[in-house]
């Protein structure tokens, strides 16, 4: 009779709770289901809609010959590799982040080409450890191999400018989404975050602008656009699209851009996902009013965020109005989405190197991947339903968008 080693018994206890009702998942020590998060979140690809390292190291005028290091391990921003693989992220896409600022004074085509560049030579500095990824199956082959994939996604379609072969340009270049503006109107669409409201929602261009992505087979990103540009795009598109990196609008009343519950069900009617933005100000009411007394506070006083003054009210304050959500209020977005739309429609876009000082308790950096995990097991989510979350809901996506592509 063969003797099975604690560990190993402790396993096969754990995968056989894979699919129980939430009361039996309680049942399982606190513990256990850590041991299991951890497990899932290195079992699993992890792949995440938004991770804005390319900005942030172009902001920290990164030289890739002399810093090619603080890659590896930093104690700069949310991302290194060290911390991706302890918290078991496989696919972190790449935000070529473009502020809506280059719409005006131009540049922002070589912008993205010099963000898309540097990316690249990340991982021809670290081939063992990163490499680019254009396709689900790269991003499979390189999990085997050990190796984290950085697909890259276009933060404002800014750099198509008004030539629509920039599509393909882009797609050739890597880029396998594109969210179709950022804080301001731009040539395609109007943005959630500007009330000018330029379009009504897609310019003639921007209708365009979706067919043509469809064509090649760059995926759309409806996050940062408004509600009534979302509403043309969704039908206009023949291939279903993402949010990348956004929350929902029922915990963050008048907040456009979140989605609102109508919108979900849309995008899940349309076998799209929307991805959980992080960001405290996204997931809870209460750090939004935070965030806004503060704000409210330095105008009146003539402050600036950096000022003494300023820091010793915001620690003052903070103290008793703690302007972080948690850990939880992201699966409570998670719940909601499901309730919505189904499981088959929710994945997770962080926005980290993206949201400042404002991540939730619990998910401060790219490592604490398994304290959702372990959230969600708390709450019953199954094993197959964490893995639809994990990955396989975006890559549904994304192959199905080059299918579209491949039959036009």
């Amino acid at each position: 009779m063969k003797i099975i080693k604690p560990i190993l018994f402790l396993f096969v206890i754990l995968m056989g709770c894979q699919s129980k009702p939430a009361e039996e998942t309680n049942k399982i020590s606190d513990a256990d289901l850590q041991i299991r998060a951890n497990e899932l979140a290195h079992k699993f690809i992890i792949t995440d809609g938004h991770i804005d390292l390319p900005y942030r190291l172009k902001e920290d005028n990164f030289n890739i010959e002399t810093d090619k290091e603080i890659l590896i391990k930093t104690d700069k921003g949310d991302f290194d590799y060290e911390r991706a693989k302890k918290g078991g992220l496989d696919a972190p896409f790449m935000s070529i982040y473009i502020p809506a600022s280059y719409q005006e004074t131009g540049g922002a085509k070589e912008l993205a080409d010099s963000l898309i560049n540097m990316v690249k030579s990340i991982t021809e500095a670290h081939p063992d450890k990163f490499a680019i990824a254009t396709s689900p199956g790269q991003v499979k082959e390189q999990f085997a191999s050990g190796k984290i994939s950085l697909p890259l996604g276009m933060e404002n379609g800014a750099p198509i400018g008004d030539e629509l072969s920039n599509v393909a340009y882009f797609h050739e270049r890597g880029i396998r989404y594109i969210t179709l503006t950022h804080s301001k109107d731009n040539l395609i669409c109007d943005s959630s975050y500007d009330t000018t409201r330029t379009w009504n929602g897609l310019s003639a261009f921007g209708r365009e602008v979706v067919s043509e992505m469809n064509k090649v087979g760059i995926m759309i990103d409806v996050s940062h656009i408004s509600d009534s540009t979302f509403y043309q795009v969704m039908e206009l598109s023949k291939a279903p699209v993402i949010a990348s990196h956004s929350s929902c609008r029922h915990f963050t009343s008048g907040f456009e851009r979140n989605m609102s519950d109508d919108m979900i069900k849309l995008l899940g009617e349309k076998n799209g996902v929307i991805q959980i933005n992080f960001g405290s100000t996204f997931l809870d009411q209460r750090s939004r009013d935070v965030r806004q007394h503060i704000t409210d506070y330095l105008q009146d006083n003539n402050l600036n965020y950096e000022d003494s003054a300023a820091q010793a009210y915001i620690a003052s304050y903070s103290k008793e109005n703690p302007i972080y959500s948690n850990v939880q209020k992201v699966a409570d977005h998670i719940d909601r989405v499901v309730e919505i739309a189904g499981i088959d429609h929710v994945g997770l876009g962080s926005d980290f190197d993206g949201v400042g000082d404002t991540l939730p308790e619990g998910l401060k950096d790219v490592s604490h991947y398994p304290n959702l995990i372990y959230e969600l097991l708390k709450r019953g989510y199954s094993e197959e339903d964490i893995e639809k979350i994990c990955y396989k809901n975006v890559f549904r996506v994304w192959e199905e968008t080059a299918k579209v592509a491949a039959s036009k």
